[in-house]
């Protein structure tokens, strides 16, 4: 009976940690940007009750009992997220163990990132100190040209991250994937094709076959049917121009959701992705001709790509330094991007791309609470957050470099050390 007891009163606490944690909260004083680069408000009173956003106003009263987070002469925003990752699936490069990251079986389409995301990875700490406080995260390599599916994560307090399954499927079509897949460009596309038309096949044999026994699980067909009712987008890394004009006829074509990502030509043939409405996550700092793909690669992509009318998100340089997609973002505003368009690229924009719109993106009541006082402008390199929430949760500046660097600076010297 002692036991029972026990468990439940831990089942109990278990149940209102959550809302505990949550307390009402009051951002005051700063100037908020309330949809991406738009929607400032100055001396903004933003309250956060439950987890969630309750209003955003202009000298707006706080009601008792709120805890109040003073951000006079600061900026507020909704947390940043970063649109390719691999965060909670893998730790330190090059290290012992197993990468989540990326799969060597034969068959990749059915993988669910999702099962494989640790809420411990010493990388999120890392990130959301930085204001980044969702992100999309998948395999980044598998034996053939399919990723599996990917998810959209919150990088708060475990242990579910999970915001979205199947949020997306990958897919490779570069010059490395055809080089594992067939050995040519002409070998990539006819499997690609063959994988969708044979689900295509598959879904209307199932439906007139009146007569056929409960059809076995084919967690394949599955992801492939989601795809192609526009249930899931496509995440499509591909580079070279010439590329990215197939990838355009394979939407057209199959009448599928695509998600362009990589896309170092894509300026070139901006004007047809906008026609096409193909979204476009660049890394602002991509200019240099690492391959025969890249060679039209600038750190003017994402500026023309929003001056040609294409939604575009942005990324970091890996994961492992996604927290720095903001500097990445001023980079992007040095070589003609609107500030404003930045900043809707790293927050409401991935969040219609990757279907989260409706809990996440903009500072708008009832939506989460993943709110960022920043010191200064967002994409200053002297500025830094000042405070993260996720989902209301105040979340600790701390990680393990952090921890590190209190702990061997200022390096402790003999007595006797004179300068």
């Amino acid at each position: 009976m002692k036991m029972i007891r026990s468990m439940l009163a831990l089942s109990l606490l278990a149940g209102v940690s959550a809302a505990a944690m949550a307390e009402n909260i009051a951002v005051t004083g700063g100037t908020a940007y309330t949809k991406g680069g738009y929607g400032k408000v100055e001396n903004a009173t933003v309250l956060i009750a439950d987890g969630k956003i309750q209003s955003v106003t202009a000298a707006g009263e706080v009601p008792e009992g709120y805890k109040v987070i003073d951000a006079a002469g600061k900026i507020v925003t909704v947390g940043l997220m970063v649109s390719e990752t691999t965060l909670g699936l893998t730790e330190v490069g090059f290290s012992a163990g197993i990468d989540d990251g990326s799969a060597k079986g034969d068959a990749s389409i059915p993988l669910d990132a999702a099962d494989g995301i640790n809420p411990d990875s010493v990388l999120i700490p890392v990130t959301r100190i930085e204001g980044v406080t969702r992100a999309y995260t998948g395999l980044e390599g598998s034996k053939d040209m399919w990723l599996g599916q990917g998810a959209v994560i919150h990088l708060g307090n475990g242990p579910d991250l999970v915001v979205k399954r199947h949020a997306a499927l990958g897919l490779e079509l570069d010059e490395g994937a055809a080089s594992s897949n067939g050995g040519s460009r002409v070998a990539l596309w006819y499997s690609v094709r063959s994988k969708l038309d044979g689900a295509k096949a598959g879904g209307k044999e199932d439906k007139d076959d009146k007569d056929k026994k409960e059809a076995k699980p084919d967690p394949e067909k599955d992801a492939l049917t989601r795809v192609l009712k526009g249930e899931q987008p496509l995440l499509v890394q591909a580079d070279r121009a010439s590329d990215i004009r197939k990838v355009i006829e394979l939407k057209k074509a199959y009448g599928v959701r695509v998600i362009l990502v990589g896309a170092a030509e894509a300026w070139r043939v901006a004007d047809e992705l906008a026609a096409a409405q193909i979204p476009v996550i660049v890394n602002p700092v991509q200019n240099l001709p690492g391959s025969f793909d890249t060679l039209g690669a600038t750190q003017e992509n994402a500026a023309r790509l929003h001056k040609a009318g294409v939604k575009i998100a942005l990324v970091g340089l890996g994961t492992d330094n996604a927290r720095l997609m903001p500097q990445y973002a001023g980079n992007a505003v040095a070589n003609g991007l609107p500030w404003e368009a930045a900043m809707d690229a790293m927050t409401v924009n991935p969040a219609e791309m990757f279907g989260v719109a409706d809990s996440y993106g903009t500072l708008e009541a009832g939506k989460d609470a993943d709110v960022v006082v920043w010191s200064g402008d967002p994409l200053e390199l002297s500025s830094a957050p000042d405070h993260v929430l996720i989902k209301g949760e105040e979340i600790p500046l701390v990680s393990r470099q952090t921890k590190l660097a209190a702990r061997y600076h200022p390096v402790s010297r003999a007595p006797e050390y004179k300068r």
